[in-house]
């Protein structure tokens, strides 16, 4: 079985976002965990800042457990 890296084009297996694909942004190994694009989007909450003056609500890719992963074809 190969490993998932960076840049990869990668199916979710199972979970809210089953059947979905997207490329992989970022690898987390020491987890076992992947960012990919357009899976597993949560809402951020930001407060304003100085860097930030608008504030609001965000959508953010959180990470994925790589085992619900598959390479796609």
């Amino acid at each position: 079985m190969a490993a998932i890296k960076k840049n990869d084009l990668v199916k979710a297996i199972c979970g809210d976002d089953k059947g979905k694909t997207g490329k992989v942004l970022q690898v987390l190994p020491g987890s076992q965990r992947a960012v990919v694009e357009g899976l597993n989007v949560v809402k951020k909450h930001m407060r304003k800042t100085q860097d930030n003056p608008q504030g609001g609500v965000f959508n953010k890719e959180a990470s994925i457990h790589i085992s619900n992963l598959k390479k796609a074809e």
